[in-house]
């Protein structure tokens, strides 16, 4: 599973004309899943968003959660996060996962978020959705279940 967690001072997800989610402060997450994902996955990747110190404290300093500081979280389905464009010029989607299998471990993320103590914000799965934000910093950080990078 992968996951680009982006500190915002505000985002938005609009599906045909309709802002649907919206947050202040807080993360927007584009997250990616892969055929051999599975729960633990999941965990893993809701805690890191939750307990991640990338907003910064009364000396500037990268040392507080979205949790500290009272943000929000906007999930975002993103299944180009396994795009690969190393041969060619057309991306190769072989890597992620079809829906059936993305889908709820998508939600099964959101639903972790969500008990540990976030109203999560989310996209429409499958829907083309027009993204907006405003990234604070910017900070931007990758994150990968398998820790490969």
């Amino acid at each position: 599973m992968r996951a680009v967690i982006q500190r915002v001072k505000e985002a938005s997800v609009t599906v045909d004309g309709k802002v649907i989610s919206k947050i202040q402060k807080g993360l927007l997450v584009l997250v990616g899943i892969t055929h051999n994902d599975c729960e633990k996955d999941a965990d893993y990747i809701a805690e890191k968003i939750v307990s991640a110190r990338i907003f910064a404290d009364s000396e500037d300093k990268m040392n507080l959660s979205v949790k500290d500081v009272g943000g929000d979280i906007l999930v975002v389905s993103q299944f180009t996060l396994y795009g690969d464009i190393r041969k060619g010029r057309r991306p190769s989607f072989i890597n992620a996962a079809k829906g059936d299998v993305s889908e709820p471990l998508y939600e099964l993320v959101c639903e972790k978020i969500n008990k540990m103590g976030f109203c999560v914000k989310k996209g429409i799965f499958g829907a083309d959705m027009l993204v907006e934000i405003q990234n604070d910093g910017p900070v931007t950080l990758l994150l990968e279940s398998d820790r490969s990078f």
